[in-house]
């Protein structure tokens, strides 16, 4: 299996994709505006203890209190990663025996606020390195499950006890298999110095406190996903190249030579490998077979439900192996698409109906040999009664389509839309390809507002930012009328005829227009358009809906200031 990251880095995000064979199956997705928290350590004050629900809340200084359940409470009690052993042994304790109201404790978050819910946290703290993960809070040894020869196993168990901290656990990571001491030791040894700082901020800190933030993305990509199974870790901006070679040093120096930067100027990354064509299928609920046949997915609230159909596939034997060909296929692409997508949770498939029991026994081998490749953990329930076949997947963070969408506005949230990161990326994107074939000097494009604010960035900085990479004029005009997800390019060519329809006011223009609105930040003004131009009109914010004369005072790229004339 030919194994490959990519990674894009864009003025407000960073994506990386995995791609395995040529194929996209995995994606991950880091916005500054929405900071990661699973693995970040905080010291917390207990709020309010719930015997009934035998769970609390602790306030670690985020909008909502995060939730503490009672298995998490005790130290030793959690499963690390998903795929390594730990103890699990003795009486369980009730929660009011574990933490009481008031009290400070330390805490890591290990899943991510989402939707009204708010972060779900452990006190069972762990440290990943390259080979090994730390359990300071407890004295244990455990193996990947995933390395399964024994001799293995127990040539890695020794060692670990060997380079063990006193008084602390660790993990031997799936990727440790063959690591000779001396890197087992570097690593042991630099996870506990790690700690120890960790451990001293948190003595000094006064609760609700951050004390370790998590690695950024690249530093999380190198240290866990890149092994000898990995051929090219491809990186499209200087500085991340040079962030990723030095974690590979740090981490895997004998992979520094998977480490390349991209440089082709006529094709994004992402495009080049056909990724952005993968992730706008990803959006979609209908996944077509190469077969013919398709499969739906419906992520609800409290499950996630696939459906498998033969669609155009009619086969060529009989119905059963037609049948059961599809599942065959279904299988295999539904293990994909929980990797990709990142759906976590309940998770119900209706394979097509199958009457032989070994043909249905083929289809579950086929998803538990896909599974395997999954490094989060998934567990294959069975079939039930009615032929459905369960399983569950660990959830830690986003999936997919809550990273990349939005409730839709205009239709109360019963479907969704892009959000305006998302299109503001688009566009940009866009933006590129066209001024790549193009030898204009300028362009105009056409947004939604909400849209043309984020590509604009606060005192036009984003803007600026994809001039000055471009070396050309850009012109960003929002208009309400545009849908969010789509734009218009409204010119193209010299700087002056370009900027003859991007500013369709002068300085000393009187002009009729409408007052759409009171100035967002400043009351007092009112906002008005001309042709999605914005015209900030002093004093006239309680005019909102009415035509007034305005003379234009002094106009800028992206709005002109205008003051009333005395009626």
């Amino acid at each position: 299996m030919r194994k490959e990251i990519l990674v894009t880095v864009d003025i407000d995000q960073t994506r990386a994709a995995v791609l395995e064979d040529g194929q996209l199956v995995e994606l991950y997705i880091e916005q500054p505006v929405h900071q990661r928290l699973v693995g970040n350590i905080y010291k917390g004050k207990v709020e309010n203890v719930l015997p009934g629900m035998q769970a609390a809340f602790v306030d670690i200084g985020l909008e909502r209190n995060a939730f503490l359940y009672v298995d998490d409470a005790q130290p030793g009690r959690e499963d690390p990663e998903g795929e390594e052993g730990s103890p699990r042994a003795g009486r369980r304790p009730t929660i009011k025996e574990l933490v009481r109201t008031g009290q400070d404790i330390l805490v890591q978050v290990a899943k991510e606020p989402i939707g009204t819910k708010g972060a779900r946290v452990t006190r069972n703290i762990t440290l990943p390195g390259r080979f090994l993960v730390l359990m300071p809070q407890v004295d244990y040894i455990g193996i990947s499950r995933r390395i399964t020869d024994e001799q293995e196993r127990e040539r890695l168990k020794r060692i670990a006890q060997a380079v063990k901290p006193e008084g602390m656990g660790l993990i031997v990571r799936t990727v440790a298999e063959g690591a000779g001491e001396d890197e087992l030791a570097h690593d042991a040894a630099f996870l506990a110095r790690h700690w120890q700082q960790i451990a001293a901020r948190a003595r000094e800190a006064k609760a609700p406190a951050l004390v370790h933030h998590d690695q950024g993305l690249i530093h999380r990509l190198v240290r866990d996903v890149l092994d000898d199974t990995v051929s090219l870790f491809l990186v499209d901006q200087r500085e991340a190249y040079d962030t990723a070679a030095e974690v590979v040093e740090l981490h895997a120096p004998a992979l520094r030579d998977r480490i390349k930067l991209y440089t082709r100027g006529d094709q994004t990354l992402f495009d080049y490998y056909g990724v952005e064509m993968e992730i706008e299928k990803a959006m979609r609920k209908r996944v077509w077979l190469k077969s013919g046949g398709y499969i739906i997915i419906d992520q609800t609230e409290a499950l996630t439900a696939i459906d498998v159909n033969t669609g155009k596939f009619v086969g060529s034997t009989n119905l059963a192996d037609t049948v059961f060909k599809t599942n065959l296929e279904a299988a295999r692409e539904i293990a994909r698409q929980l990797r990709l997508r990142d759906i976590g949770g309940i998770i119900i498939i209706d394979f097509i109906d199958m009457d032989r029991a070994d043909h249905q026994q083929q289809v579950i081998q086929a998803l538990e040999e896909e599974l395997k490749r999954d490094r989060t953990r998934a567990n294959i329930l069975g079939l039930t009664q009615l032929g459905l076949l369960e399983m569950t997947r660990k959830k830690s963070r986003q999936n997919l389509d809550e990273a990349l969408t939005r409730p839709c506005p205009h239709c109360e949230g019963r479907g969704k839309v892009f959000s305006e990161e998302t299109m503001a990326h688009r566009v940009r994107a866009e933006i590129r390809r066209i001024m790549k074939q193009s030898s204009s000097e300028a362009l105009l494009m056409e947004v939604h507002p909400t849209v043309a604010a984020l590509l604009i960035g606060p005192g036009g900085a984003n803007l600026r930012a994809l001039e000055e990479e471009l070396a050309r004029t850009i012109y960003i005009r929002g208009n309400s009328a545009i849908h969010p997800e789509t734009w218009s390019l409204k010119a193209l060519g010299t700087r002056e005829e370009v900027e003859a329809k991007a500013l369709p006011v002068a300085a000393g223009q009187v002009l009729q227009v409408r007052i759409d609105e009171p100035h967002a930040t400043n009351a007092a003004d009112g906002i008005a358009r001309v042709d999605g131009y914005v015209i900030d009109v002093a004093e006239a914010g309680h005019l909102a809906g009415q035509v007034v004369s305005v003379e234009i005072v002094k106009v800028f790229r992206t709005y002109a200031r205008g003051r009333l004339i005395e009626r």
